[in-house]
Parts: structure tokens; sequence; C-alpha cells
């Protein structure tokens, strides 16, 4: 069938290029002339693995093709996708949805014929029926349904996420509708992957629920961890502990600096507005958000008292600047709280990220980029992981630690057991577990 996807985003293009490889032929329509033709010349403009060999397959097989001109992209397409940005608005918290009205304006404009507009971006209850009244206002005779699709990407497993997903939540009102969805998801329901199919307001809120909710989980076990580091417990055991507890599961409960990233911080946020101008105000949600603040705060304060109550003066190596491991993506990562932090109390800050550097240049002033994490450490007084890219799981430990002025090490993410980092030399603290002190000389 054929489909259009209006935004070349990190939603749109990964959703348009696994639709185009289901075996539909799939238009995806973005404003920049710029982005079109870096798309055109098969240059993906995110990182997220796969992408970019899956995206030349299609388009060479005539499958997925890219233009600015979206009247031509609408025109004769069964289902056409909104996947714009929908940004905390300044302010107050909720989402902007600005893109998306205009979207919605101009895909009526554009509609020669029954199509289903679908909101693919993360939108408040609501959305898809005002969505309806943009296209009804823009074109009174046309005739469409709308459909609430949300996803459930994780950056840097968004193909697979895609293709093999938990679930697919489809918020419909018309049987046509359903039933236009239910041939874009054909291949899923062949392999029998969970579609849910359900009413508009139900999909858009299961969208934002189940992110507050693993956005209550990091958190939780963040300050179950804090906990630790005051009692002598160590959280990488208590989480496995309530882990095995199928009710809890151990997904998302890693200790670490906070969660970042596109999602949750924005859609915590939105969460909290919903419920503010619903009158039920969400205040697990809203301690949440103050409490991610906090524990990213918290990580400064790690910092400084390692190097000794001040950051003047000393030379730190921070290896991870994205909010996760796989992704290009810097957006609310606890490295643009932690880093400004040392710039501001005057330390040396060099930093390491296979992928963060392109954003991170311009959201990280006065900091320096190296490729290789030794040369970042050599003659530092830190290393600060704050990121648990692969390239940081197995460092050379000694080594690292001689090259250093005073090898110390804050591991935000766990990644080394406290007894490797005291036999190779450093002084060392954890997220939620006791800290190393460096060995004395014998």
């Amino acid at each position: 069938m054929r489909i259009t996807m209006i935004g070349t985003g990190y939603v749109g293009l990964v959703s348009g290029v696994c639709f185009s490889d289901f075996g539909h032929d799939v238009t995806c329509v973005d404003l920049s002339e710029e982005k079109v033709a870096r798309l055109n010349a098969g240059e993906v403009p995110i990182y997220e693995p796969g992408l970019d060999s899956l995206m030349a397959r299609n388009v060479a097989a005539g499958r997925l093709s890219f233009t600015t001109d979206l009247a031509a992209a609408v025109d004769g397409a069964e289902a056409v996708f909104i996947a714009v940005g929908t940004p905390s608005r300044r302010g107050d918290g909720h989402a902007d949805l600005s893109y998306v009205m205009a979207a919605a304006e101009q895909v009526g404009r554009a509609l020669t014929g029954y199509a289903v507009v679908v909101t693919k971006s993360t939108v408040p209850v609501g959305t898809n029926r005002a969505v309806a009244e943009a296209v009804r206002r823009a074109a009174p005779e046309a005739e469409f349904d709308v459909a609430s699709n949300p996803e459930f990407l994780r950056e840097g497993a968004a193909i697979d996420d895609f293709m093999k997903p938990d679930r697919v939540i489809v918020g419909v009102e018309s049987e046509r509708a359903a039933q236009v969805m239910a041939a874009v998801y054909r291949p899923l329901y062949l392999r029998e992957f969970p579609v849910v199919t359900t009413d508009l307001e139900s999909a858009e809120l299961i969208k934002y629920a189940a992110n507050a909710f693993l956005a209550t989980k990091i958190t939780f076990i963040n300050e179950i961890a804090h906990l630790c580091e005051r009692v002598g417990a160590d959280v990488k055991e208590v989480a496995r502990g309530i882990g095995l507890d199928g009710r809890i599961g151990n997904k998302f409960l890693h200790a670490g600096p906070g969660y970042g990233g596109s999602c949750f911080p924005k859609d915590t946020r939105a969460l909290a507005r919903i419920g503010q101008e619903a009158a039920v105000p969400q205040t697990i949600t809203e301690a949440v958000i103050r409490a991610n603040e906090a524990t990213k705060a918290r990580m400064v304060d790690k910092l400084r008292d390692l190097v000794g109550g001040r950051f003047n003066g000393k030379t730190v190596a921070v290896l991870g600047a994205t909010f996760k491991p796989g992704t290009d993506d810097m957006r609310d990562s606890p490295s643009l709280t932690v880093v400004p932090a040392l710039v501001g109390g005057g330390a040396t800050v060099r930093v390491v990220d296979p992928q963060g550097r392109r954003e991170g240049e311009d959201l990280l002033p006065g900091v320096t980029w190296h490729d290789d994490p030794y040369e970042a450490a050599a003659g530092a007084d830190l290393v600060a992981i704050l990121t648990a890219w692969n390239e940081f799981r197995a460092l050379d430990l000694p080594r690292m630690a001689e090259a250093m002025a005073t090898p110390r090490m804050a591991d935000l993410r766990n990644v080394y057991a406290p007894d490797m980092l005291r036999d190779a030399g450093f002084e060392a603290v954890f997220v939620g577990r006791a800290p190393v002190e460096r060995a004395a000389d014998g």
C-alpha cells in the first residue's frame, strides 16, 4: 500500500524505512531541502545501528523515496503518518503541538481521496480529535479518518523494536480505519506480534503512561542507590534481588546518573501537565521529575568530593556524552548537567564519545574532544564514566591509572567491579556502592 511519512526525524525516518521494508511504497516528506538532498544522496542524518543499510536497500528496491513536496506525496496515499516533533513547550512543560497542527492542515489541503491520517508523534490526550478538526477545516469535503499510533522505539535498538515489537497500539474510531491500519501492520499480524486496537484517547495515554512508568522505575532505583550509599548496601545486589520478582522484573533497574533522551524527560513533563489540566495531579510523575534532576545534581557533588572539594585546576576525562550508548542523542543527557558544572568550576575537561561529538561540540562549549580514552586520561586527575558505551567496558585499567596524574574514577554507570578498580590502583566512587580507596603504596 502507499504510505506517506511526514517528518524525517528519528521516529519518522526509522518508521518510514521499516514500513518500506515491510513491502509498502513509502514517501518520506521533510520541509528541509538540505535534509532531503542528503537523504536522496544516501546519507542518514541520525545515528541508529543498521539504519543506513536498511534505507539503502529499500531505496534501491524502489519502495522508499524522499521529497519536500507534501502535496505530491499525499496524493493517492492510503495512510498519511504525522511524525513531527512535539518538544516541551517553554514555560509550562506541555507538548508543543504547533508542528503537528501545521502538518494536519497541509495534509487536509493535499488529500485527493480517502486516507487515514495517523498521528505517530507523541501527543497529549485529545490531540487526534484536534487533528481531525484541523484537517476538516482545511478540507471540509475530504474523506478521511484519524488514528493514533504511538511509537515505542528505543534509540540504539529501534529497528528491532519496530520489526519485533512488544506491542503495537492503534487507536481508531471506525472499522474502515481499523482495516487500513491492519493492512499497514499486516506483516506483524502474520507473525503474531500483539496489535492492540483501542480508542483514540486510550492510545494517546498509553504512550505517556508507559514512559512515565519506566522513568519512575529508573528514578526509584536511583533513589535506592543513594540510600545504599548511606547504609552500606550494594545497589546491584538490591536490584538483582528485587528484579527476580516476576511482578517487578529486572529491566530499568540499573542505577546511574539519571534518565535523559528524547522521550522520558519530555513525556513525564507532558503527563504532569495533562494531569494538571484535568484536575487529576500526577503526583508520582511530578515527584519523579524532581528526583531525576536531584540525581543529576548529586553526580556533580560526587565528582567534586572525589577531587578534594573543588574542580578548579583539575583535569577531568569524561567518557560518554550521549544519554545512553548506541545513539548520538544528547537531549537531556546527564552530561549536560555534569560537564558544564566541571567547566564552570574551573576544570579542564576532555570528552570522549563514539557518536556524541557532532551535537556535543555546540552543547558542551569549553571542552576538548578526543577519540581515544587513554589519550583523554593522560595526566588527568579524574576519569568519569557517564555513558556505558561498549568501548568503555573493557578498558586497560592499569594502563589508564598509570597514565593519570592522580588515578581517580567516578564510575557513574557501575561498569566495573570495585575490586577491579582497586587492583588497578584507582580511588573510585560508584552509584549505590561503597567507594574504593586507593591502596597504600607498598
